[in-house]
């Protein structure tokens, strides 16, 4: 991959476009020969205004474009499908208000509006530089050598310090993992050993008991949401935020975000439950 001296060129591009390019940049075209594909891109940046018109729903390029700076675009829009993909579903079965799909754009527009913002920066620091465009880059170097900024920038690009507002079900704790993706612990269930991230394979939210067993059987619930009573030793850290208070329990979307964090004594559970994944069944 190579800038172009002369970019906005519009033809599709040629062996000898790259190989001049090559050249310029390196002083060698390496040699290349038979190429299996060329394309060429910009840094254009563009986000749709709303991503949800009626019944037509934009995800993925469709609702977001952006200069590929550390393969972003793959996955914010992975993201985008898992967000919307159990809440169109439960809508379509009518378990769901239609109001359910109105949380997937005030979840996701945010996200990649950041993702832009990003990689326009990252777009500008790769330009041909002057002096004061150095400067800046060896700034921006300088703070990625500290932990902390690094670890921010780290949870930033990899998608991993995604922070949704779910609502305060918690009893109004305010809990550090609310609303956060869930960690892949190793849980400890009466049935042997299980990961966190295998109780979402069905598609299914989650209630884990992390607490005394049969703690939470008497819990109304939909018939969707899964108990699993489990235990867990290890230390509870998230890669953007580190070490958070384990909690006692944890109800966890199918897109792996926790909807609820909590104890037996439920506060906020089952305003969550009807919030996220409709009331139970009348009996």
């Amino acid at each position: 991959m190579v800038t172009e001296q002369d970019p906005g060129a519009t033809s599709e591009p040629t062996l000898a476009d790259l190989s001049k390019a090559l050249i310029t940049v390196y002083g060698t075209d390496y040699g290349i020969h038979s190429p299996t594909w060329i394309t060429r891109f910009t840094d254009m940046t563009r986000q749709a205004a709303s991503y949800r018109e009626g019944r037509v729903l934009l995800a993925g390029d469709a609702a977001h474009v952006h200069y590929p700076a550390g393969g972003q675009g793959l996955n914010i829009g992975v993201q985008d499908a898992v967000n919307l993909g159990w809440k169109l579903a439960q809508v379509v079965n009518g378990t769901s208000p239609a109001s359910l799909l109105d949380t997937y754009q005030a979840e996701r527009h945010p996200i990649a509006a950041r993702v832009l913002r990003n990689t326009m920066a990252q777009t500008a620091l790769m330009r041909p530089a002057d002096a004061r465009l150095e400067a800046l880059r060896e700034t921006v170097a300088e703070l990625l050598s500290m932990e902390e900024p690094r670890k921010r920038f780290a949870g930033m690009m990899s998608g991993l310090d995604v922070h949704y507002d779910v609502g305060h079900y918690d009893g109004g704790e305010g809990h550090p993992l609310l609303g956060r993706r869930m960690p892949d612990l190793d849980l400890v269930t009466a049935d042997g050993p299980l990961r966190v991230f295998t109780l979402l394979h069905g598609a299914r939210p989650v209630l884990v008991n992390l607490g005394e067993p049969g703690g939470f059987d008497t819990a109304p619930r939909p018939d969707r949401v899964r108990l699993i009573d489990a235990q867990y030793g290890g230390t509870w850290e998230l890669p953007a935020i580190g070490e958070v208070a384990a909690p006692g329990a944890v109800l966890i979307r199918p897109d792996g975000y926790v909807a609820w964090v909590g104890d037996r004594a439920r506060l906020g559970l089952a305003d969550a439950l009807t919030t996220w994944f409709g009331p139970p069944a009348a009996a």
